[in-house]
């Protein structure tokens, strides 16, 4: 694993593909290493390869997904990222044209490979193939997030110029839904089903990949045929601890799929900053748990939800027998944080966590994540080097199965059940099997199981999109914890943010709206309704 570190460092130094440039699709390289100085050997090949891998993001994006959606929230209301969170945003948010440069910065990348790798004369036939494969693989990827975030977009397989850039249109989601599919199993085929250097896309990938892909377009059938494959692979399966996935414990486990790759003082990011509770470090906290997330665990004897009849959910005592998945992914009062000490996020009880506390950065709902806060980075939290989950075989049993759950009849049978069961039976979850095989139970059941085991991994407002369930969840304040008014025994008052209300508009924010300046460069663009 840390050779292949290495080689990403190598790879921002001689990558020939793509630099950076403000304005997005007009991202002709500037850096480019004449021909007949690169593309000679099978290791140019892989520098320019793992180059590609360089430019995937780190803790800031991997993190701010879920904090647009239901399921967390950034405290810093002054931020860009607070505006796409309350639905208060225009097409100039740098956030809106931050993540389609990202995106399509990658696909550039991954084109000019593509168009490169064959110059290299002698090279195995084997390789050549593999590393188009995992090139078509994280190309595929960025389309995945590109369609889910804007619509209908520029559907680009070749490296372009400024001049292409300021001609080119969008094309139907659909278009390129197909794209994907074809790319995908393309790839599938010229890649194997492990890899010697950790980190690069595998069989297993490329399919998943597909099988979230197909999943998100709502093509049932061919979602549940990938997920099925990776299944059949036999190479991956659920780590037994959900706890350790998120650490540097789990790193090499065959749960883990596609993930972003860091090393400590090599590629390292600042997870640990970014949860952390305020009195670890003081004004380093971005992103907060809300409320939505917090009571969609489960209740662990019963299997029903906090608010049905007979869960057993007792308010004087709110995370006694939860789903252990809330007590792995969340900090509330009580928990021991990485440097020992009692989290206390009470008002009043004067702890650099009282919630009452006027400094920027304290929790104002009560909770602080404790995914991917691994204790070991106590002492560095600005050089974290557990890797960032992209995707992982649990999501390939919760597509499959939601898959059979869309599709209906009998595709609703027993080996729906075991998938979904596999992801609530590891070992540290530990929840009741589901038995029901009724279309509208596990539709919720499955909605459920996705938010809880997948939370903090940027899946949230990609499901709330396509479920069209936006109009039902984001609107309206944030809410926290319940606690008991010390100054008034026996009542319970629940923490609200009344000040911050998001919006939500059906007929405009399914979709962001295509950046400002790339309208301006380009008048083939067109702006998505209502924006």
């Amino acid at each position: 694993m840390k050779a292949y570190k290495i080689l990403i460092c190598i790879g921002l130094l001689s990558l020939m593909t793509v630099s950076c440039e403000e304005d997005l699709l007009n991202t002709i390289p500037k850096d480019r290493l004449a021909s007949d100085l690169f593309w000679q050997t099978e290791q140019d090949a892989l520098y320019a390869s793992t180059g590609i891998y360089s430019r995937l993001g780190d803790q800031w994006r991997y993190c701010s997904m879920d904090a647009f959606s239901d399921i967390a929230h950034f405290i810093l209301q002054w931020r860009a990222e607070s505006g796409i969170e309350k639905n208060t945003f225009d097409a100039s948010n740098n956030v809106v044209a931050g993540e389609w440069s990202y995106y399509y910065g990658i696909i550039q990348a991954a084109s000019s490979f593509l168009e490169n790798v064959d110059k290299v004369e002698e090279m195995d036939a084997n390789l050549n193939a593999r590393l188009k494969g995992e090139a078509k693989t994280l190309r595929a990827f960025a389309y995945i997030n590109l369609v889910m975030l804007y619509g209908d977009v520029p559907l680009v397989s070749t490296s372009m110029s400024v001049e292409d850039a300021k001609t080119i249109s969008r094309s139907p989601a659909s278009a390129i839904w197909d794209f994907v599919s074809t790319e995908l199993s393309e790839a599938a085929a010229a890649l194997p089903t492990t890899q010697a250097e950790s980190g690069r896309v595998t069989k297993g990938a490329a399919l998943g990949l597909k099988a979230r892909a197909m999943l998100y377009a709502g093509r049932y059938n061919e979602a549940k045929a990938a997920a099925n494959d990776v299944m059949q692979l036999g190479v991956h399966s659920l780590h037994s601890s959900y706890a350790e996935l998120f650490d540097y414990a789990g790193e090499s486990s065959s749960e883990i799929m596609f993930a972003r790759q860091h090393a400590k003082d090599l590629d390292a990011h600042s997870i640990f900053y970014f949860y952390t509770a305020n009195s670890l470090y003081t004004q380093q906290c971005q992103v907060i748990p809300t409320r939505s997330l917090v009571d969609a665990y489960l209740m662990q004897s019963t299997g029903l939800p906090i608010d049905a009849a007979g869960s057993g959910y007792d308010p004087n005592n709110p995370y006694n027998d939860r789903d252990p998945r809330l007590s792995h992914t969340i900090y509330k009062t009580g928990d021991i944080l990485p440097n020992g000490a009692v989290l206390n996020t009470l008002p009043g009880n004067g702890s650099g966590d009282d919630i009452t506390s006027s400094a920027e950065n304290v929790t104002q709902t009560g909770w602080y994540f404790k995914k991917y806060v691994s204790n070991s980075d106590y002492a560095m939290p600005w050089n974290c080097g557990v890797n960032l989950i992209y995707l992982r075989y649990a999501e390939v049993l919760l597509t499959y199965a939601e898959a059979c759950i869309e599709l209906g009849g009998s595709n609703i049978n027993q080996s729906v059940l075991d998938a979904i069961n596999q992801v609530r039976g590891r070992a540290d979850v530990n929840m009741p099997n589901v038995t029901t095989t009724n279309q509208a139970e596990l539709r919720e059941i499955i909605r459920t199981e996705r938010m809880v085991e997948l939370a903090l991994e940027g899946h949230r407002l990609y499901d709330i999109r396509r479920w069209q369930i936006g109009e039902d969840v984001i609107p309206g304040t944030i809410k926290g914890m319940t606690y008991e008014n010390p100054a008034s025994p026996g009542t319970f008052v629940t923490v609200e943010l009344s000040g911050y209300v998001k919006e939500f508009n059906a007929n405009k924010h399914y979709v962001w709206p295509l950046p400002f300046n790339e309208l301006e460069l380009n008048e083939n663009l067109t702006q998505n309704p209502n924006w």
